[in-house]
């Protein structure tokens, strides 16, 4: 389990990395964001869930990124999980243009006591107010098994270059 986590937190810095590398090195930035959604089926409670990440694109559009954050119920935020992802994503970029849809798609683990994994499916949008500055609007789902809810969410956050 603990070889697990500091794997993600290691990818997650690998996106990060690319931000102080010049030439050839991939195009990266970070985020965090904030959440509300809820669950699926008969768990259905509304959840929150705070996280950050980064990305880094390696060819034309295509990219990979990993994110750490915290999601809980609204009616019990200390009964919360960890939730660390490690996601493929295709950014459709347009030189000159501000707005970049995205979509991703990748493994998720859940934990707390134990652990749970999954994967997780989402898109959305970033805009680049600055151009080290984006607001960042996301859809996200993450499944962990047929028998068990998804934890899906509505996301804000701001990227950073």
């Amino acid at each position: 389990m603990k070889r697990v986590i500091i794997a993600i937190f290691a990818l997650a810095l690998v996106p990060s990395s690319a931000l102080a590398q010049r030439g050839n090195m991939p195009k990266g930035w970070g985020y965090g964001f904030g959440a509300i959604g809820g669950t699926s089926g008969d768990f259905g409670q509304t959840t929150v869930h705070v996280g950050g990440g980064g990305e880094g694109l390696f060819y034309k559009g295509l990219g990979a990124g990993a994110e750490i954050g915290y999601l809980a119920p609204t009616r019990g935020v200390g009964d919360g999980f960890g939730v660390a992802s490690v996601n493929v994503a295709y950014h459709f970029v347009q030189p000159g243009r501000k707005l970049v849809p995205f979509v991703t798609g990748g493994f998720s683990l859940l934990f707390r006591n134990g652990s749970s994994a999954g994967g997780n499916v989402g898109g959305g949008v970033q805009y680049w107010m600055k151009d080290r500055v984006a607001l960042r609007l996301e859809f996200r789902d993450h499944i962990i098994s047929s028998d068990s809810p998804h934890f899906y969410g509505f996301r804000v956050g701001f990227a950073f270059r």
